[in-house]
């Protein structure tokens, strides 16, 4: 396990210090989960568009209840696991430190749990409608996700872990999402 601690450590220095003040702005936005809201609505459009009304009353329900799972879980995880975030270890800090606030403990990322979540419920619900919307939202997910490590708040762990709980999660979701809709007669179930 120690070789493993020492091996994300040292993959997120290496990562982290690719940074350059040229990238840093970007990087800061991209962090920002209000950078996200134009294309929440966006997809809730498109929702609209393929379900009707009803339809996406559902979904709108299935990602609160989605969202506020996602963050009570990671939230449990990092007040059990309490692993300090790189940017409260002093050792681990020659890296770069540019997000506004560092919490105290990072295991596993919120952002990448809540991205990928997102990902796998959205996209399953619109890869039949919209060509390529799912490598679209995993290439927003995976971006959104490092942007954390670059800002110098997770470990590469946390975000691997995030992203493969917010998979998890997001398929889960979707399938009660088709489940509810099957159930009030808003889709057929063959």
């Amino acid at each position: 396990m120690e070789a493993l601690l020492a091996l994300d450590q040292q993959l997120f220095l290496y990562l982290n210090n690719l940074g350059s003040r040229t990238w840093d702005v970007f990087w800061v936005f991209v962090t920002e989960k209000e950078t996200s809201y134009p294309l929440y609505a966006f997809l809730l459009f498109l929702c609209y568009k393929k379900f009707g009304w009803k339809g996406l009353g559902t979904i709108v329900v299935t990602v609160a209840l989605m969202i506020t799972s996602t963050d009570q879980l990671s939230n449990f995880f990092k007040d059990t696991i309490m692993r300090p975030r790189p940017c409260n270890e002093a050792m681990i800090m020659q890296g770069r430190f540019l997000a506004k606030r560092c919490g105290d403990f990072g295991f596993f990322s919120g952002h990448a749990v809540s991205s990928f979540a997102v990902v796998f419920l959205i996209g399953n619900l619109l890869k039949n409608k919209v060509r390529y919307i799912f490598t679209f939202l995993l290439m927003w997910g995976s971006v959104v996700s490092y942007s954390r490590i670059y800002v110098g708040v997770h470990y590469p762990s946390d975000i691997i872990v995030g992203a493969l709980v917010g998979a998890l999660i997001g398929t889960l979701f979707f399938k009660l999402n088709v489940w509810c809709r099957q159930k009030l007669g808003l889709v057929n179930p063959h």
